[in-house]
């Protein structure tokens, strides 16, 4: 029999979402020249030079959807990138310089910054925390609570963040969860299911109690995750694993979730746990400030004045 590899996820790329944001600001069938303000304001011919620069500290993430944004919108702008993904953001040093046709810095302005801020600051949120657990062998993951259509670019700002990414899609990896007990008529039926249907496929299982750890554990599972576990009981569920694990030689990875924060993870991560997942990292995370400073050309803007 001939076999099936796993189907892959229809994930948007980083220029899909860039090509529907520029279409929502500037509508269906768009030019760089629809901005009716700028149209009205800006002359055709005026240039200038506008930097990227943050306005407060954090991290750098989604440098390359300025770089989408503007080969869109005019691939004659020059865009020279000051700062990699992953680097700090320090206030008033540009990380990204645009140069070129006013009309059209300005047109991909809110595309860009959208983009942007809202990466940098999963980046930012993901660094906080991976600092707070740092030394205690804990790795801070992602979960799939991310915007629609934005995935991608999301677990790629967690990734800038020094986080790991968690499981990208329902297709490429089994998490057996409450709903799926429920269904499959008790953790036993939904552990063995799942790791009989496998078929090569990664197979965690979420247990919401230290009885239902000890039928993961009975069934074979090898990948678990405590949810919403006290810290005493992710304490004594981390030691009945590495028990399991020293006794069997079968090694079991142990990750804890359930409304992780910057307070609690450092006494979680402490407990032995291989990694904690945050769904806040992509679904709470606010924007880190950055603006668009813009140096008109000599002889475009302000003549009025001069």
């Amino acid at each position: 029999m001939t076999e099936v590899a796993p189907r892959q996820p229809a994930l948007v790329p980083l220029s899909a979402v860039v090509a529907t944001a520029l279409a929502e600001d500037l509508g269906p069938g768009w030019s760089a020249d629809d901005d009716v303000t700028a149209r009205a304001t800006v002359p055709a011919d005026a240039r200038v030079t506008a930097s990227f620069v943050p306005r407060q500290a954090g991290v750098v993430a989604g440098l390359d959807a300025i770089t989408e944004t503007y080969r869109q919108v005019d691939p004659s702008l020059e865009v020279d990138l000051r700062a990699a993904d992953g680097d700090p953001a320090v206030p008033g040093e540009p990380i990204a310089v645009v140069s070129g046709r006013a009309r059209a810095v300005l047109a991909g302005e809110r595309t860009a910054l959208n983009l942007l801020t809202h990466l940098s600051g999963i980046a930012t949120a993901t660094r906080t925390l991976v600092d707070a657990v740092d030394g205690t062998g804990c790795v801070v993951r992602d979960t799939r609570k991310t915007l629609p259509g934005l995935r991608l670019v999301e677990k790629a700002a967690v990734l800038a963040g020094g986080g790991r990414n968690h499981r990208m899609s329902l297709v490429d990896e089994l998490l057996v969860k409450d709903n799926h007990v429920a269904a499959a008529g008790g953790m036993g039926n939904a552990a063995t299911g799942a790791l009989a249907a496998a078929d090569g496929l990664p197979v965690q299982i979420e247990v919401d109690s230290l009885a239902q750890l000890d039928v993961v554990l009975a069934s074979g599972g090898t990948r678990v995750m405590l949810d919403n576990f006290s810290l005493a009981d992710t304490e004594e569920g981390v030691r009945r694993c590495r028990a399991l694990a020293e006794e069997t030689g079968r090694p079991i990875f142990v990750e804890a979730s359930g409304g992780i924060t910057i307070e609690t993870a450092p006494a979680i991560a402490a407990t032995g746990v291989d990694a904690v997942a945050v769904g806040g990292l992509t679904h709470s995370s606010g924007a880190l400030d950055v603006g668009l400073d813009i140096a008109w050309d000599t002889g475009h803007a302000g003549s009025e004045d001069a």
